[in-house]
């Protein structure tokens, strides 16, 4: 019966990280509610898997998550999203260097 209880339980798990997949990957015509749900999704799972997601209360956090995700979504609308990890780096070793 314990076995079979946990069987149960890990085929509900694997079904709900499948559902929760859906929300997390969108596409290019995908509307900007749907890639937000997908930006919070992701930044809240990238915070659970480094142990900080319940590190502040609940309002710091969801601010945080907010934040992060429009600046994100600006960043993409502006067209400079994958630029701006290049310059950022690029900012960061100038200034070690200088150090």
């Amino acid at each position: 019966m314990k076995k079979y209880c946990l069987f149960l339980g890990l085929i509900c798990l694997l079904n709900a990280c499948a559902q929760l997949d859906q929300y997390v990957n969108v596409g290019a015509n995908a509307t900007p509610q749907e890639k937000f749900r997908a930006c919070a999704l992701n930044e809240a799972q990238s915070r659970l898997q480094s142990g900080t997601l319940f590190s502040q209360n609940l309002t710091t956090t969801k601010n945080d998550i907010v934040n992060t995700c429009i600046r994100k979504m600006a960043l993409e609308a502006a067209g400079i999203d994958s630029e701006a990890q290049t310059i950022t780096s690029n900012i960061i070793n100038s200034l070690r260097a200088v150090q």
